[in-house]
């Protein structure tokens, strides 16, 4: 199989790597700022990150060395918001210029200059939340922040005008009773216009549990209750059905059933071959703003290991960081953060691995140049389109908790 260009020659390596010894970290997830534009109901970072200083550039450009020493491929830049750090195109050239694959995150606060840089800079991989095609539903689960749908809308259409032949898009969208018969709709509009759909479900937890990114669901809308849970067994069935029918979700039939799995409190079982505890520091961890290394977005580490320091490298060759990483992950039930379960699941079952590798070596779609208006229009014509269905599934839901 030919190299895909959506990775380099020595990303390829380093990818094979991690895929074959299961002991090289693939991916980091790196928060390179609690600050965010929004505050989205089902997201809790931006306050568990609040105490954490942000990294100047030249300890990013240090933590990009250790990293690309200890065989990383991926680094996804996250937040909060992480377009409201101004050097962003310096952070994406920091981890370019070692060798790793940045993606970009954004929830539209990106402009059209901005993205220009960081594609200068070596980006061409982008992630975008999208959680509906109705603007005033996608509004209230930012925060109640007007014009939201509308900024990610124009900001979607900017990716697809400047990015270059081999860029790749993503929608992250959650998964949340307020959206539920909405992801039909999202999968067509990523699927017109190129780009792919990964889903996540809204993660909960307590005052009494906090965890780094999951929503105390003070307001009760997140959670959906055990009578929905046959009408998000369909919807899954339905987008799986898509998938298999050529539309761009990313999501493998593995990830699909444990999200019916996490929200209706079933194991989940993406972790099954590995003594049921999931795969980070070996192929993949988070880093805070401050450059602490965690296990990933919902636990901090006692013990600090700046990704920075020279002797990062050695630390993690040593074991030190896995011993302290481990006591968290072993007792952990296991989350839904869609790149966690996805990438063990790809290292450790054959056909959602070879599914991945037929994706980016000939299934990528290609980016379809649309003016803002034209996409808001196409939106708006799918949601029509689908409004039918939507009703008669609302109609269903009533019927059966009645």
């Amino acid at each position: 199989m030919a190299l895909s260009p959506y990775f380099s020659a020595r990303q390829h390596l380093s990818l094979a790597r991690s895929l074959i010894t299961k002991t090289s970290p693939a991916y980091v997830q790196f928060y390179i700022t609690a600050r965010c534009n929004l505050a989205c109901e089902q997201c809790n970072i931006i306050y568990a990150h609040a105490d954490a200083q942000e990294m100047n550039i030249g300890q990013i450009r240090a933590m990009a060395k250790n990293l690309a020493e200890i065989g990383v491929c991926i680094v996804l830049l996250i937040g909060g918001e992480p377009f409201v750090r101004k050097d962003i195109d310096l952070i994406v050239s920091a981890f370019s210029d070692a060798g790793i694959h940045v993606r970009l995150q954004t929830n539209g606060l990106a402009t059209k200059e901005m993205m220009e840089r960081c594609i200068a800079a070596g980006a061409h991989d982008i992630s975008i939340s999208l959680d509906s095609l109705n603007p005033d539903t996608q509004d209230v689960i930012n925060g109640e922040f007007k014009n939201s749908w509308d900024r990610a809308i124009a900001t979607i259409s900017t990716v697809n005008a400047v990015f270059p032949k081999n860029g790749t898009a993503f929608f992250g969208t959650v998964l949340m009773p307020r959206n539920l018969f909405h992801i039909r709709d999202v999968v067509e509009f990523a699927t017109a216009i190129g780009w792919g759909v990964s889903l996540v479900p809204a993660h909960i937890t307590t005052p009494q549990e906090a965890r780094g990114f999951r929503t105390f669901d003070d307001a009760g809308v997140c959670r959906f209750d055990p009578g929905a849970y046959p009408a998000i067994r369909s919807v899954l069935d339905e987008v799986a059905g898509m998938r298999r029918a050529g539309h761009n979700l990313y999501d493998s039939d593995e990830y699909l059933d444990d999200i019916y799995r996490f929200i209706t409190g079933v194991p989940v079982r993406w972790r099954r071959r590995n003594d049921d505890v999931c795969d980070s520091p070996n192929l993949y961890f988070a880093v805070e703003p401050n450059g602490n290394v965690s296990p990933c977005c919902d636990f901090k580490l006692t013990q600090r290991y700046p990704a920075y320091h020279p002797d990062f490298p050695k630390w993690y060759r040593a074991g030190d960081i896995h011993r302290d990483v481990y006591a968290f992950t072993r007792p952990c039930a296991g989350c839904m953060y869609g790149s966690y379960p996805e990438i063990t699941v790809t290292a450790r079952f054959l056909k959602p691995l070879f599914k991945r590798m037929l994706y980016f070596n000939h299934g990528r779609p290609r980016l379809e140049a649309l003016t803002s208006d034209r996409m808001k229009e196409l939106a708006r014509e799918i949601a029509l389109r689908n409004k039918p269905r939507r009703e008669e599934q609302e109609r269903a839901l009533a019927a059966h908790r009645s």
